[in-house]
């Protein structure tokens, strides 16, 4: 009884970050990608890379993994 909450409380995280992780990028990975894109297109605003990264996200079967970042910086320049 007394261990139940404790061991619940991590299985739901783990399921958690197991789930949403394929389908982001870790911030280190996101923080170079904007900067590149930042430095490519400085007239396009923050939200607006960030709107045609997730496009780039859902052309490709809703995941950015897999893709390198040049590739991702390329098709995203292709939609800004």
């Amino acid at each position: 009884e007394k261990f139940l909450p404790k061991t619940s409380a991590p299985f739901s995280t783990n399921s958690y970050d197991a789930f949403i992780s394929p389908n982001t990028l870790n911030l280190s990975s996101f923080t170079k990608l904007m900067k590149k894109l930042q430095e490519i297109h400085p007239e396009a605003s923050r939200d607006r890379i960030v709107d045609a990264l997730l496009e780039v996200r859902k052309n490709n079967k809703g995941i950015l993994s897999g893709l390198s970042i040049n590739s991702i910086v390329q098709r995203t320049s292709v939609i800004l």
